[in-house]
This record gives C-alpha cells, structure tokens and sequence, in this order.
C-alpha cells in the first residue's frame, strides 16, 4: 500500500477488486472501473482498492489516489484459490468493509455483503471465442455470483435480461449505465495526432480490443464494398486498438491494402482527437455488455454506425445509424447513410453523450453499495 495515501472517514467502507489494470489488454472495463472509482470520490463512500502481488504500480494511466492492497499472491493463483478453495478474505488485507465490489468474475469470498459486476455473457453466446481456461474461469465465476451475490450490477439492460435468463433473479440485478467524459479534442488536438500518425485524406474509425465478436472482417468487407464514387471523397479505415485473442488482424487489415490501417494501441487523449477527426465511427460488434467506444465518439460529435437489437444500440440512445451486424450489405449502407447525416447525427451525438456522465453512473454506483450494506446477508462458513 502507498501509506501517502489516506483514507478518509466516511459512513461506507467499500473493497473493490481492480486487478483489470495490470491485464494486458484492459479493455473497457477496466476504463470503466477507473472513472467510476474516480467519480466515488466525490460521494460518502471509502474505497480500497484490491489486486494480486504486482512487482510494479499499475500503468500510468490507471493510476488512483485510492489506496490499493496487493494479497501476496501472483494472479493466477489468487484467481485459483478464491474460485476453489474460496480463500484468502479481502478483508485480510483491507481490514473490515461494509461491502466487497467484484468487479469482474474473480469473485472473492464472501465476508460482508458482496456485489458482483457482470459487463456481459459473451462466454456462454460463443465459448468458441475463448479459451478453454477462459470458459471455465468465467463459468465457475457466474456459478459464484448466482450462489453468494447479494446484488449484480450490469451496464446495460441488455445485459441484465441476459443474466435473469441465465438464473439471476430480478430483484438481485441492478443496471448502473457507464458513463464517458465529455471533454472534447481541440481542432490543434486532431491536427497534431494526424499528422504524428499519418493519417493525410480523411478516414473511417473503428476502435477496441482485437477479438472474434468485434467482427472486424465484416466492417473490412462493408468498406471495401462502398461506392466511393457517390462518397463526397475517398477515405481510409482506420483500425486503433490492442491485439487481443483468436483474431488475426494483419490478415483482415491486408485485404484492403494501404486503404486499411492498423494503428494498434492509441494513448486516451490521441484516441480522444482520433474520434473527433473522423467522418464516422464504425462499430458493428455482434455482442457487446455497453459498448463504451459508442459514447466516447459521441462526446466528440462523431457520427456513429452501431449494432441493432444489442448493448450498443441501447448506449446509443437513439443517436447513431442502426445496421444489422451480420450483413456486410447493411454496414455499408449505414455508413453511407452517416456520411449523408452527419450534421444531425453530430448535434444527437453530443446531446447523447451529455447524458451519461461517470458522476451519474458514480450516483447510481453508491445506492447500490448502500442498499447491499443493509440488506440481510449470509455468509458462507469458512472451508475446511
């Protein structure tokens, strides 16, 4: 623990699990878990942060002036002991909390009223997707959280119906939206990256981690098919984001030549002027638990082409171009729609984003926290 940091008196004492900074693809929740605990602060709520024995501090950008207590124990194994031998307690490091967050599904055992974060079932949809150490990590987490969680708390209603069909009660999930900051790229922001990236003729945006569900090959194929002749002017896709698992990007990069571009992982604030110089922002995944890109090019007035009858649409609230995920003839036709709407989807696209703020999701965060505190709760006896 970093003993420059102190924790203040508050009525609420909550141990939250950010492992997800030191994974080496963090994705969105980690993002989402950062904001959110930074949003915490300004709410009568104490957090202490818990992750695994780390040789280093997490990366810069998910550093928190919250205190974090490292269990002396390397991931793997702490993942291990918790999911089998329901050990060590948080509390051994943290001392006694009102209320334990789990944040993914590495699900600690249970020593005060437990609240489980579930960003979405993708497992169970396409196990193919994963490996076989991922499912039944994630398998054996969902059996954790049906059996001790007091409450789940889901990003989407989406998501929530998915986990009531899977065996969650009603009345134990709640839906705490994620929110996005609303600070925009200045025109010099958008100038600068460009030209430190090369990006010279306007472009295409698609961003996230590099997996199956993500359905890069059919955005590939719906721009490669659009009439560029009709187009105001030609453009480049461009694809930013880590490589991630069971998906060969070079590959479906290489079937558009030089008019497809692979950036890899970009920094928040050249991501942040990425969205705002781009004519329209591309994400037609076939599954998703919120879909955060969605409402980070939103904040940035950038017309976005999204997933129809999933998360996305729902974060989408109305503002972007709806297309049919599946159908490479459908993303093409929503892009060429965007590019021809741009200037009301810009306007819907920055009053869309204005409502979803990490301070709200951090409101709703902390009444779900209290209402788990004081809700009867059971424990589970120690194992043998």
């Amino acid at each position: 623990m970093d003993t420059s940091l102190v924790r203040k008196d508050t009525s609420l004492h909550v141990a939250i699990t950010l492992e997800q900074f030191w994974h080496r693809v963090p994705g969105g929740s980690a993002t989402s878990i950062w904001e959110m605990v930074r949003a915490l602060s300004d709410h009568d709520v104490a957090v202490t942060g818990v992750s695994a024995w780390h040789k280093k501090r997490p990366p810069l950008r998910f550093r928190l002036e919250t205190p974090i207590e490292w269990i002396p124990l390397p991931r793997p194994v702490l993942y291990e002991t918790w999911h089998r031998l329901r050990r060590p307690k948080v509390e051994s490091v943290t001392g006694r909390v009102d209320v334990i967050h789990a944040t993914t599904l590495a699900i600690p055992p249970k020593s005060a009223p437990l609240v489980v974060t579930i960003h979405d079932l993708a497992f169970l949809h396409a196990p193919e997707h994963f490996t076989t150490r991922g499912n039944r990590f994630f398998r054996r987490g969902l059996e954790l959280a049906i059996e001790d969680a007091d409450l789940i708390v889901c990003p989407s209603e989406a998501t929530a119906a998915d986990c009531r069909n899977h065996g969650l009660e009603a009345e134990r999930v709640r839906v705490v939206p994620w929110g996005v900051s609303t600070q925009r790229a200045s025109e010099r922001d958008v100038s600068d990256v460009r030209g430190r990236l090369g990006l010279d003729m306007p472009y295409l945006l698609w961003t996230g981690t590099v997996e199956p569900r993500k359905n890069l090959s059919g955005l590939v194929e719906a721009y490669l098919s659009l009439d560029t002749e009709s187009m105001d002017t030609d453009m480049m896709l461009v694809l930013a984001g880590p490589k991630g698992w069971n998906e060969d990007l070079d590959t479906i990069a290489s079937r558009g030549g030089d008019r497809v571009r692979s950036l890899g992982f970009v920094q928040p604030d050249d991501l942040r002027a990425l969205y705002a110089g781009a004519e329209a922002f591309c994400y037609p995944s076939l599954f998703e638990g919120f879909g955060l890109p969605v409402i980070e090019a939103m904040a940035q007035g950038t017309p976005v082409i999204t997933s129809a009858g999933t998360a996305t649409e729902e974060a989408a609230g109305g503002a972007a171009v709806l297309v049919d995920p599946r159908d490479p003839t459908s993303i093409a036709a929503g892009i060429a729609r965007a590019l021809d709407e741009r200037e009301a989807l810009r306007e819907a696209s920055f009053a869309r984003a204005g409502e979803l703020t990490w301070a709200a999701c951090a409101d709703r965060m902390q009444a779900v926290y209290r209402e788990a505190a004081h809700r009867p709760t059971v424990f589970p006896e120690d194992p043998a």
